[in-house]
């Protein structure tokens, strides 16, 4: 089987190792616009679980991956100068760079003809192939080729953010709101290496243009909410890397293949980064399109297995993190409310979260939470 992959992200580079370690006789030709050793970002943030999920069927890159990776067991949100850890809520993170590089290993040994610095500007480039892999992102080539045929929609959160590091370390993933004359601003905010960390800025459209962000350049803006969350940074730095400010986009695909076009990850679906699970989705779908296309003959039933049986799962994950983005658009409006009720209304926010399993998860914040409101109803 001759496959091309368009896009090295950890999705495409992981379909491309995955598949050609277990049919080592395929060629596989991987595309990718920037040159190897190069990225966007900074840290990428995995739940609880981390990679466990890989473990049954690739112990070895769960094992070169896990050193390397940050963990820890709490979130702490930063309200109006006071704080409040919400226990059990486990994560891991790991550079985004240096989740690529262990990748782009692991395709180099494997077999893969992966080329960098390579752009695929036609489709027409990829004729002769069996199957062609979009794992190209956002911007997917291929999808924007074809998006009546794919079931295409696109839009935006009105929130904008910013995307930079910073060499402060935080003990946990950590969520910092932070009120101004001219709006209200977030930080989320957490460690991926042993010095550095992801410092993402959010803010409702209003404040956004309130501080004239518009007509900033990127070096103004970072100096903008370096002095916004002076506090939380303690003298650090933040430090930029394409760091323009951004609205949110939701890309959905209700057919997931064309001709013998298949998607994966941004490409096909988006979730929002609030709740860690972009670059999870995406190695879950590089699993899931192997999967399929080993349990069927012809390349067009494994896509379609592909879609039956990943589908329900991406929903169900997808729609989750539209509830939880619908609360941080409103989030000037939530921090109008106590410490206690805001950390509350955080971690439901995702409709997933009940009082009986929150009391199992995070016993300790449960228990805070309810005393306050004994005490708020006595009052």
């Amino acid at each position: 089987m001759r496959i091309a992959v368009i896009g090295g992200g950890p999705g495409g580079l992981y379909f491309a190792y995955l598949w050609k370690r277990r049919h080592p006789d395929a060629h596989i030709d991987l595309f990718e616009q920037n040159p190897e050793g190069a990225t966007w970002g900074f840290g990428v943030v995995f739940s609880e679980q981390a990679l466990e999920f890989l473990r049954a069927d690739d112990p070895e890159t769960v094992d070169a991956i896990t050193p390397r990776m940050e963990s820890w067991k709490n979130i702490t949100l930063n309200l109006r100068g006071e704080s409040v850890e919400i226990d059990g809520i486990g994560f891991s993170s790991i550079g985004r760079l240096e989740l690529l590089t262990i990748l782009q290993q692991r395709v180099r040994v494997a077999g893969v003809a992966a080329r960098y610095g390579t752009t695929i500007q036609s489709l027409d480039e990829l004729g002769g192939y069996d199957l062609i892999v979009a794992a190209d992102g956002l911007n997917s080539l291929v999808r924007r080729g074809f998006e009546k045929e794919f079931g295409t929609s696109i839009s935006h959160s009105t929130n904008k953010f910013a995307w930079y590091g910073t060499s402060k370390r935080f003990a946990t993933l950590s969520q910092t709101f932070v009120k101004t004359d001219l709006g209200s601003f977030n930080a989320h905010h957490y460690r991926y290496s042993p010095a550095m960390s992801t410092f993402l800025v959010e803010c409702d459209a209003a404040t956004w243009q309130a501080y004239g962000f518009e007509h900033k350049t990127i070096e103004q803006s970072q100096a903008i909410c370096e002095e916004i969350f002076a506090d939380t940074l303690e003298g650090h730095p933040l430090v930029s890397n394409k760091s323009v400010w951004r609205n949110f986009p939701w890309i959905w695909n209700e057919n997931w293949s064309h001709r013998n076009m298949v998607l994966i990850g941004d490409a096909l679906h988006t979730a929002h980064f609030s709740i860690g699970s972009g670059t999870r989705l995406a190695i879950e779908d590089a699993i899931a399109l192997t999967k399929a296309l080993e349990a069927e003959t012809a390349i067009p039933a494994g896509i379609a297995r592909y879609q039956a049986e990943r589908k329900p799962i991406v929903q169900k994950l997808v729609t989750a993190a539209r509830t939880s983005a619908d609360w941080y658009e409103h989030f000037p409006e939530h921090m109008k409310l106590d410490l206690m009720d805001f950390a509350y209304s955080y971690i439901t926010r995702s409709g997933r979260i009940a009082d009986a399993r929150l009391r199992a998860m995070s016993p300790e914040f449960m228990a805070r939470y309810e005393a306050a409101k004994k005490v708020g109803s006595q009052a």
